[in-house]
């Protein structure tokens, strides 16, 4: 079987799918306790790297994703599909599992 080499710009959803960075998970609570790797909760904030061309439409046209590349999405927690890349970690989910846009 031949190795395949995955990177950002390699990986181009398909449909209403969006490609997020997740953001790191904190490493110390609120009073300075440090958390262990086994304690960390799993982030729900990251960074939209890419985005499908959008969901077909019953007439066959395509709607327009409501997110872009650049923005910061609040997404839900058991969403998606979990992808390294790297020392990276990414999700790839669908539209529908944004849950809010972070400012």
């Amino acid at each position: 079987m031949a190795a395949v080499s995955l990177s950002i710009s390699t990986v181009k959803p398909l449909g209403d799918r969006i490609f997020i960075k997740v953001a790191q998970a904190e490493e110390k609570t609120a009073g300075g306790i440090l958390l262990p790797d086994t304690a960390k909760e799993k982030p729900q904030i990251g960074e939209v790297v890419q985005v499908g061309p959008g969901k077909r439409n019953e007439d066959g046209s395509r709607q327009p994703m409501e997110v872009k590349i650049g923005e910061r999405v609040l997404y839900s927690r058991y969403a998606g599909t979990d992808i390294k890349l790297g020392s990276e970690e990414y999700v790839l989910l669908s539209e529908k599992d944004v849950l809010a846009l972070v400012e």
